[in-house]
């Protein structure tokens, strides 16, 4: 499988900490939502330093996008990510991912890992298919929140936050527990996406397993 060099076309601040890309598309070049691909920036000494990053545009467009998280405690990729502007280049692979919708749902995040869950719920309100679908969403703070009005907007009531480190009127405060999700979910019987921290995955899936969720039904990526 071929890489592909792309130019950035345009960034824009999404949270303190996570910037959007928007990308030139390849000729040809086509995924299913909640595919990933692997992008290396196409500098001397980072070619070669290649990370897992999340379609969140949908296919149909004329452009891809990224949205991606900058960890500015460290020097790795996402911190050059950082410093890039538009007419820079990226590497892209072919897609490839995990996750792919499998019918309505209940879509659990930790922090960036909603990326997958953008396209797949951006597709399915294209289609008119956004249903009774879900977004139960954990982060650390109210401003950690990637795409908050948008959210709101798809889900309206299906869109559920709990913050663990602030506590704000309207919003849970917290870890995701089995109680949270028992008093969250209406039906246990349908298919669980689930992307976050391993750690929060493996509590997760243990969770669920509690409340006789069947593991075929339960759809995961670890970031």
């Amino acid at each position: 499988m071929s890489d592909h060099k792309v130019k950035i076309l345009e960034i824009e601040n999404v949270t303190h900490d996570v910037k959007l890309l928007k990308l030139e598309k390849p000729e040809g070049f086509s995924f299913t939502p909640g595919q990933a691909a692997d992008v290396a920036i196409n500098k001397p000494g980072y070619i070669e330093q290649k990370r897992s990053f999340t379609f969140t545009g949908l296919n149909e467009w004329d452009y891809l996008e990224f949205t991606i998280k900058i960890y500015h405690d460290h020097n790795g990729v996402t911190k050059e990510i950082d410093k890039l502007k538009t007419g820079d280049e990226l590497i892209i692979s072919e897609p490839w991912g995990a996750i792919e919708y499998k019918g309505e749902g209940t879509f659990i995040a930790g922090g960036a890992g909603v990326t997958p869950f953008i396209a797949i719920l951006r597709d399915l309100k294209s289609k008119n298919k956004i249903d009774n679908n879900k977004l139960i969403f954990a982060n650390k703070t109210k401003d950690d929140i990637i795409h908050k009005t948008e959210f709101e907007d798809l889900l309206e009531n299906n869109f559920i936050n709990i913050l663990s480190d602030e506590k704000v009127d309207g919003y849970a405060n917290g870890f995701i527990t089995e109680e949270f999700l028992k008093s969250s979910v209406d039906d246990f019987s349908k298919t669980f996406y689930l992307c976050g921290p391993p750690p929060m995955m493996d509590a997760l899936e243990k969770q669920l397993a509690n409340l006789n969720v069947d593991k075929e039904a339960v759809v995961k990526e670890e970031f």
